[in-house]
């Protein structure tokens, strides 16, 4: 490896929580050789907690990459180097002068035939395959010796144009699992060896909600700049909970329970990286535009891989929304230590029972899980139901009552 260039800055792997001493290489996104603007993000780290983007310290060219992706290093390990826009690239090094006369200019080397769409011979079993699949010749780059189209030529263009299977194409590709991914696997596997889970299920009808959020959308988008959402209503509901039935809101710790008298509430978000549960830290004490700020934040940090270890240490409960992605009933998982965890499901249209008359209501799943350990059948069924009767009467939110 050559010595670093004077005029090179280095791009080392920055400090990023107490307890963290290496990190994995998760991604690229500026390729050696290639520009990167200061400041812009030039390669994405990854920890068993979150991830983190490095900026460039100046615009310039990624002149070498030292680390690649899916390695580890260590905090202050220098992993590549910028070469700066402004400073001169670094000369090679000049042969000693000689008395001898120059020799002549060796003539050019011509260079290797390059692969390109109709420029080799089309082997006989990819011309059949061509035309199977009604391909024109000089439409497939070859990639055998001297530009040759081979099968695996035909299969895989046409398999990518067309999103068709191709007889002959089997492909697998290993990835190594990132830190979180890892982490993630291990939680929900101790989770379910080490916790005794049991869910409990019931219904809401959202239709209350709904309207309220219907008549107040535009005044409250334009008081405080973000939409009311779904999520504030349950967080205050899951709030008024866990202060009604203090035991879902605890932790065992060896032979003793910890009780919180305060609700750090986790909300779990699918970044691109995995799932990741950024938490509200004394919800109690949040308003419903203050937790659609904060979800906000954290969603669109989740997205930029910007969310800090201090955002999603802790949390006493969790909710999870599947619903987003579709889903009618699901069963959630506790995220260790802590004893609960509520599941938010799909809003359908269905028909229910309403004072003797079959009406249609938008209707949604609730789940708990909870750790028996902890809390018994009683208290999680009734939390559930207080939820329930909070989200369906939307006005005791409001009310505190």
């Amino acid at each position: 490896m050559s010595a670093k260039s004077s005029q090179e800055i280095e791009i080392k792997i920055p400090a990023v929580g107490e307890s963290i001493s290496e990190v994995f290489i998760g991604e690229w996104y500026v390729a050696e050789g290639n520009y990167v603007a200061a400041d812009a993000s030039v390669v994405g780290l990854e920890t068993d907690k979150a991830t983190f983007d490095v900026p460039a310290a100046a615009g310039g060219t990624v002149s070498r990459v030292l680390k690649q992706a899916g390695e580890t290093a260590v905090i202050g390990e220098v992993i590549g180097y910028i070469q700066p826009a402004d400073a001169p690239a670094a000369k090679p090094a000049t042969a000693p002068a000689s008395s001898a006369p120059a020799a002549a200019a060796a003539p050019a080397t011509p260079a290797a035939p390059k692969s390109s769409p109709g420029s080799g011979h089309v082997m006989p079993a990819a011309e059949r395959l061509m035309a199977e699949n009604k391909m024109t010749p000089g439409t497939v780059t070859g990639t055998g010796p001297g530009g040759r189209v081979l099968k695996e030529d035909v299969a895989r263009q046409a398999q990518a144009g067309t999103g068709v299977r191709v007889g002959g194409l089997r492909e697998t590709r290993t990835v190594p699992l990132s830190p979180i991914r890892q982490t993630i696997a291990q939680r929900l596997v101790s989770a379910q060896q080490t916790a005794a889970l049991l869910t409990t299920f019931n219904e809401v009808d959202m239709s209350n909600v709904k309207k309220l959020r219907e008549t107040y959308r535009d005044v409250f988008e334009k008081k405080y700049g973000i939409k009311l959402g779904f999520m504030s209503f349950f967080v205050r509901a899951v709030v008024s909970g866990l202060q009604q039935f203090p035991q879902i809101n605890a932790q065992m710790d060896g032979k003793q329970l910890i009780h919180h008298n305060y609700c750090d509430i986790g909300i779990a978000v699918g970044g691109g990286k995995g799932l990741v549960v950024p938490v509200l830290r004394n919800a109690e004490n949040m308003s419903f535009a203050d937790i659609e700020v904060a979800i906000a934040s954290y969603g669109a940090k989740a997205k930029n891989n910007q969310l800090t270890l201090e955002e999603l240490e802790g949390g006493t409960f969790t909710i999870t929304n599947g619903g987003v992605y579709g889903s009618l009933l699901s069963t959630p998982i506790v995220n260790p230590p802590q004893s609960g965890v509520l599941g938010m499901h799909g809003i359908f249209d269905r028909p229910v029972a309403v004072a003797g008359q079959v009406v249609i209501r938008p209707m949604m799943y609730l789940a708990l899980t909870y750790d028996h350990r902890v809390v018994d059948g009683r208290e999680a069924v009734s939390f559930l139901r207080h939820v329930k009767e909070m989200i369906e009467d939307p006005t005791r939110l409001i009310l505190e009552v």
